[in-house]
């Protein structure tokens, strides 16, 4: 069966290398897009094939991906493209399936954010038979393969999503949960996202430890007092020590963990996933302008603190993008004339000719881009 497989596989292959030189500049590959965009190659696509309502403000969107999708591992994400408004936007989004599910599909669980035209348009707006364009899977927020013996899981929020995906991929590969405890805070009980999963798992998980704290059920006065500190921890997790952590959640809460075990010599023991950059404190004094786009010939004004990625969507454009946190390298430009400044750190880059990633770059005063 694998020497046949092999010749049908080396077939199709010459078959498509030799229709391909009838259909340029085009493939064979766009035109089968036409019939199935789940069969391209040229790029990889998937279809929404269940959408369901986790809370009020977020969902789980089931997709079949196409012809190239190779699996992933717990806790990793993908790119996901959203076409609104004839433009098409790219967010990075986590899978909160586990790996190998027998119908080749996959999810992601989205919250609508405020300000957030992607994730307003997936939570509300999507429509099941859509397709998106997808990306491999990616990132290391990720369990090695032997089982951690102690496990620590810190999650706020939508934060929940890379570490369902690890408690999924548990329960099917162990048939159970190892002795595990977990920390999951949400404003109140019905916000917690995929909360009735995670209450079966306590209940019918032995060694799996689950604390939810909701931060606003009794009142904004006391709200910042059930927030993470190093008391709760002692008390909720006493042999934290001795657990490796896996964390992801709003970036308030990665800070104080974040300084909290390397305040105890254990940042090695720590493992993060941020939705968004971590940006340097903005500067006292900040210099708006307008930036130029050399090749749209368009002008636009700057506040100095807003990204240039989304500047440059503000005035009609689509530039490439990926990640918008400064890791794919998939929005670099080039800086025309004067400056910029890295969200992150703070550094200036005055140098033209210089690669910047506008995704996480803002402008100093007036200056221009090649885009």
């Amino acid at each position: 069966m694998a020497i046949t497989n092999t010749v049908y596989q080396k077939s199709m292959r010459k078959f498509s290398q030799f229709v391909d030189m009838f259909a340029y500049p085009l493939r064979l590959s766009h035109y089968l897009e036409l019939i199935n965009p789940l069969w391209t190659k040229h790029s990889l696509q998937a279809k929404v094939v269940k959408v369901w309502d986790e809370t009020k403000d977020s969902r789980t969107i089931t997709l079949r991906p196409g012809k190239g999708w190779r699996d992933h591992r717990a806790g990793q994400y993908i790119r996901v493209g959203v076409p609104i408004g004839g433009m098409r936007h790219t967010r990075t989004y986590s899978i909160s399936s586990a790996p190998s599910n027998r119908d080749g599909c996959i999810s992601i669980t989205v919250k609508a954010i405020k300000g957030g035209r992607v994730s307003h348009h997936l939570v509300r707006d999507l429509k099941v038979g859509c397709y998106l364009p997808i990306g491999d899977p990616q990132g290391e927020f990720v369990l090695p393969d032997a089982m951690p013996v102690h496990p620590l899981f810190i999650t706020a929020g939508s934060g929940i999503t890379p570490v369902m995906s690890m408690l999924r991929n548990y329960m099917r590969e162990y048939r159970g949960l190892p002795d595990l405890t977990h920390i999951h805070y949400a404003p109140h009980a019905y916000d917690v996202i995929f909360g009735k999963e995670l209450e079966h798992l306590s209940k019918s998980q032995k060694h799996y430890k689950l604390h939810r704290i909701f931060t606003r059920e009794l009142g904004d006065s006391v709200s910042a007092k059930l927030h993470f500190n190093a008391d709760q921890l002692d008390k909720l997790a006493p042999d934290w020590r001795e657990r490796e952590v896996w964390a992801c959640g709003p970036a308030s809460l990665l800070d104080s963990l974040e300084e909290h075990w390397k305040k105890e010599g254990l940042s090695r023991n720590l493992h993060l996933e941020r939705f968004r950059a971590k940006f340097a404190e903005v500067p006292t004094e900040i210099t708006s302008g307008k930036i130029k786009f050399t090749k749209s010939e368009l002008e636009y004004d700057t506040d100095g603190v807003t990204n240039l990625l989304r500047v440059a969507e503000d005035a009609g454009l689509n530039p490439a993008h990926g990640c918008r946190m400064g890791i794919c390298h998939g929005c670099d430009c080039t800086l025309v004339s004067g400056s910029v400044r890295d969200l992150r750190t703070g550094a200036v880059t005055s140098e033209s000719g210089e690669k910047i990633q506008i995704c996480v770059s803002a402008s100093v005063g007036d200056i221009e881009v090649e885009l």
